[in-house]
């Protein structure tokens, strides 16, 4: 039986790249589409991925992209105009004649959400929904683990883990995990036809309990440092 050709946005970062290595493993033809070549999308073509540049917000690119697919991951980009992407996606994904979209959601996805990305993530839920013809699957992860080892130099260097939810507790989640479950769906996506899953990490944490974790990994004193959310804030813009 030929094994079907499966796209990955996104696919050099995050759970994309994560997607498309466990893919590879499985001896499944991937379609890697990434904005640019670059050290990242050779590696992955060394690997023996098919790596196809396009443009997220341009249809005619994405026809082009997922022709000869069946089926597609579908990570947004993180971009105050990431709906249009999705519709992009959409309309492409419709007239290339994709038969499934595993889609990379919010955990926080709602309509009335306050932040701007969390909204229309949302209403990429219902759009991608609306496919008549297509099979869709919804991931809604919660916070990435990756994330929280964005400040493992301040834990490594400094001794100290900065920690911004007080005392709440998560359940961070591995990019790798998140791969695993959309390969998982991509290989039979009739069985998960309109179902929401929401992958986790195996326990819940709080600051305190991560920095304890850390320090056993950087293998010296951290501790834990509770940050006001102005400092956050503005180190956030500082960042940006």
């Amino acid at each position: 039986m030929t094994q079907p050709t499966i796209l990955v946005t996104g696919a050099t970062v995050n759970s994309g790249v994560s997607s498309v290595l466990e893919l590879l493993r499985k001896g499944v033809p991937v379609r890697a589409m990434v904005r640019r070549r670059d050290a990242r999308s050779s590696a992955l073509e060394a690997r023996g991925a098919e790596v196809v540049v396009a443009d997220l917000f341009d249809p005619d690119q994405l026809v082009a992209a997922i022709r000869g697919a069946q089926r597609a991951y579908f990570v947004p980009p993180y971009t105050p105009y990431a709906i249009q992407s999705a519709v992009a996606f959409a309309v492409a994904a419709r007239e290339a004649k994709l038969e499934a979209i595993v889609q990379m959601s919010q955990w926080t996805s709602h309509r009335n959400h306050p932040a701007l990305m969390t909204r229309q993530t949302w209403l990429m839920d219902k759009m991608f929904a609306e496919l008549h013809g297509v099979v869709h699957t919804i991931l809604n992860p919660g916070l990435f683990a990756d994330n929280f080892l964005r400040i493992i130099d301040f834990a490594a260097l400094l001794g100290v883990f900065p920690v911004l939810a007080g005392g709440g507790k998560v359940a961070p989640v591995a990019n790798e995990d998140i791969a695993r479950i959309a390969v998982a769906v991509l290989m039979a996506p009739e069985r998960h036809d309109g179902k929401t899953y929401r992958p986790t990490g195996p326990q819940l944490l709080s600051g305190r309990e991560m920095a304890g974790i850390v320090a056993k990994v950087v293998g010296h004193r951290v501790r834990a440092v509770e940050v006001p959310f102005w400092l956050f804030s503005k180190a956030a813009r500082c960042a940006a």
